[in-house]
């Protein structure tokens, strides 16, 4: 079996600003290399079935110098910003005239040299996107979350072959998982279950931080909709770690309002509320077109990669955690809004006490 034409793509995905203005962006990298940026969406499906609620900027970079073990490689560098405020960097490697064992070692190698905890020429990349496009950049993020993803492709097999039969005569565990000892079935099992295709010769094989895919139309779309799956991941998780964060203080700033003097805690109450509406609106905006960004009506076989993608990667599980934090902060809002509204109008009945009580006191001084 010889993998003929095919590539091995390391993903890292960093979070590093609330938004990016993707239009001023462009303008940014094209006044600095000339031909170097596009905005596009699917290529290969119709827009009416599939496509990106903002397309991303896609930004070419110099090649980068790479070594696996003893072999040295200049790996094609590509980044992708989004305007939810993620970029995505893509190391690509050529896999051409290479045996399965030699493809899968390439895929394990790769992971191996620029995985999480490998370091690799990940910051210095990020670095080279972010400071050109420093004046695109909303609220840039003190801490970049990352997420990775690998992504081992073949266009072409040394002879056509569908699917089934690929699958009947080579061995994916090692290719995603990374692992050498034999698994169980039932575990083997789990790892091919989430495999999808369309026609007879592609295929697409999920794992938690891996995909196999075989598409002899050396179409992209598949990859893009993976790439944007770890993005809303990417996304979910920075607001659920925001709220984690926030919610503390909030009840911090709570207990310390109703230690204030009770002439002062009806506008300090207030103003807790305001901010709290504040940052629910801001959430749910943010949150709500991270979840657009791709929108989905006609595509089956994309709509389907794309659903299990994102249960794989459990983006449906963060988004609700999001959702129940938002919801104790909604709650919190309502509870301040009522115990301002019920401090004002108990100090309006003090005013009108006083004021009584003065009104007689001037109509006896009188008498």
């Amino acid at each position: 079996m010889l993998v003929r034409a095919g590539h091995v793509t390391a993903l890292r995905l960093f979070d590093i600003a609330y938004a990016i203005d993707l239009k001023r962006a462009e303008a940014l990298w094209a006044a600095r290399a000339p031909n170097a940026a596009e905005r596009r969406g699917l290529t290969g499906t119709p827009p009416k079935a599939m496509s990106f609620g903002d397309p991303p900027l896609i930004l070419r970079l110099p090649p980068a110098p790479l070594r696996l073990g003893e072999e040295a490689f200049e790996a094609a560098v590509t980044a992708r910003v989004y305007d939810f405020g993620v970029v995505s960097l893509a190391l690509t490697l050529p896999a051409s005239d290479l045996s399965w064992a030699e493809f899968t070692a390439r895929v394990n190698r790769l992971q191996q040299a620029v995985g999480p905890g490998a370091g690799g020429p990940w910051r210095d990349l990020l670095d080279a996107v972010r400071m050109p496009l420093r004046a695109a950049i909303e609220r840039p993020a003190e801490t970049h979350l990352e997420e990775d993803y690998l992504l081992a492709v073949v266009e072409r097999l040394e002879a056509p072959l569908t699917a089934e039969a690929l699958l009947e005569q080579v061995d994916l565990i090692p290719l995603l998982t990374g692992e050498t000892r034999p698994l169980a079935p039932g575990a083997r099992a789990e790892l091919l279950r989430q495999r999808f295709s369309w026609y007879t010769d592609d295929l697409v094989v999920l794992a938690w931080d891996r995909a196999f895919v075989l598409e002899p139309r050396a179409e992209t779309d598949v990859l893009d909709v993976l790439e944007m799956a770890n993005a809303q991941l990417l996304e979910m998780r920075f607001y659920d770690e925001l709220l984690d964060a926030e919610l503390p203080r909030i009840y911090d700033l709570i207990e310390a309002t109703r230690r204030a003097p009770a002439l002062l805690s009806a506008r300090r109450y207030a103003r807790l509320a305001r901010r709290l509406h504040g940052l629910v609106a801001e959430v749910t905006e943010l949150t709500d077109h991270a979840d657009n960004a791709l929108q989905v009506t006609e595509d089956v076989y994309l709509a389907r990669v794309y659903g299990a993608a994102l249960a794989l990667l459990r983006v449906p599980l963060v988004s609700q955690a999001v959702d129940r934090k938002l919801q104790t902060v909604r709650e919190t809002y309502q509870a301040l809004y009522d115990e301002a509204h019920s401090g004002r109008a108990e100090l309006l009945e003090i005013v009108v006490v006083v004021l009584i009580a003065l009104e007689i006191v001037l109509s006896l001084v009188r008498h």
